[in-house]
């Protein structure tokens, strides 16, 4: 099954070029189901064969997930919060989830943005508190793609070091998932330990 989608991701993205790649991690930043690691990774695989350039490749995934990202901001910057606390379950934010990341957003926006771009499930979720609670447009867009930025570039290096072992890309962008999760845990214990530093001098 997954041969088959990455088959026809390898496709799609060879007949659409760079904007494909753009539109298809606008998707995935958003709400559309569209995963990063079956998109990144076989543009990569493009990229080792020659048929596209890795640093444009990034870029495209990169500005393609600042766009989506920009969609959730917007809708929910302009439609706001009594709209998110009404509908907000059907797209798994019940009302109590919400409110305490609202408030955690409003005192950690920028660590938040950048950790979320790199998590499964929250990063397609993190730009609604960021828009509803109107977060910085220069801060939202340097740690959006500061995040996106570097999980686009792990996703793509796997793809091109792979090469033809398609079947493992999945494998590897797992055991990837696996060292970004790690990776942030330590930056949050960082950010945490600092932030009660400062705390308690003041």
């Amino acid at each position: 099954m997954i041969h088959t989608v990455i088959q026809w991701l390898l496709s799609t993205i060879g007949a659409m070029g760079y904007p494909g790649i753009l539109l298809l991690m606008a998707m995935e930043s958003s709400i559309i189901p569209v995963p990063s690691e079956l998109v990144m990774p076989p543009a990569g695989y493009l990229a080792h064969q020659g048929s596209m350039n890795m640093a444009v490749v990034i870029l495209c995934g990169t500005v393609g997930s600042l766009i989506g990202a920009y969609i959730n901001y917007f809708v929910s910057h302009y439609l706001g919060r009594p709209l998110i606390l009404k509908y907000g379950k059907y797209v798994l934010i019940p009302p109590d989830k919400f409110e305490r990341v609202e408030h955690f957003f409003l005192q950690h926006g920028e660590i938040s943005t950048f950790i979320g771009r790199l998590l499964p499930v929250i990063r397609h979720l993190i730009s609604i508190p960021a828009g509803v609670a109107g977060m910085n447009h220069l801060k939202f867009s340097l740690y959006t793609l500061l995040g996106a930025g570097l999980w686009c570039t792990i996703l793509t290096v796997i793809g091109y070091v792979i090469g033809e072992k398609q079947q493992l890309i999945m494998q590897y962008s797992h055991h990837a998932l696996i060292w970004v999760v790690l990776f942030s845990a330590v930056l949050i214990a960082v950010y945490v330990w600092r932030h009660r530093a400062r705390a308690s001098k003041a």
